[in-house]
């Protein structure tokens, strides 16, 4: 990944017609900053240089968020629920798995497989004794990008908001999303 030097910044936030103002709002830092980083008077952390840059990219249309592509009805079940509910709500839905939400935050999930690895006897058992570690949270703010990373190692992200799940992201949504 190559880094963006300050010409390049005051090149391209001009060429959106952004003032400094502008620019410094949508990324959250100050206008002296951005004016500081433009004239290579300060070296910015990695961490501010990424919220200017994606700042540049969302003007510019190329950023799609979680908030964008995310499912905001979580169809969920709470970890006291029975086993048997899970499945009946799993396959009314058509899901292979579930996040297990208490009190609006993600504790948990629940897929067939956690179901059948528990055994015939499972039908009764509350869910938080089968279940498996929570999908991962993401904010509402997070990147195409850095939700495909997670989901290379997880089923779903639960995009969460103050602690509290506001939505759900698959693969099949993601997919959705880039085709």
């Amino acid at each position: 990944m190559e880094l963006p030097t300050p010409q390049d910044l005051r090149e391209r936030r001009t060429s959106l017609d952004l003032t400094q103002s502008a620019l410094a709002e949508r990324a959250d830092v100050s206008q002296p900053l951005i004016a500081r980083i433009e004239g290579g008077d300060v070296d910015p952390r990695l961490s501010t240089l990424r919220r200017i840059v994606e700042a540049l990219d969302e003007v510019e249309g190329g950023v799609v968020r979680a908030r964008d592509i995310m499912h905001e009805s979580v169809i969920s079940v709470a970890p006291d629920h029975s086993v048997r509910e899970a499945v009946d709500l799993m396959e009314e839905e058509a899901y292979s798995q579930l996040p297990v939400i208490q009190n609006g935050t993600p504790v948990g999930s629940i897929s067939f497989s956690d179901v059948n690895q528990a055994g015939e006897d499972a039908a009764d058992l509350p869910v938080s004794e089968v279940m498996s570690e929570s999908f991962p949270p993401v904010s509402p703010d997070a990147t195409v990008d850095e939700i495909r990373n997670l989901l290379e190692h997880y089923k779903a992200v639960v995009v969460t908001d103050g602690g509290d799940a506001v939505g759900i992201i698959t693969e099949a949504d993601l997919a959705a999303q880039l085709s």
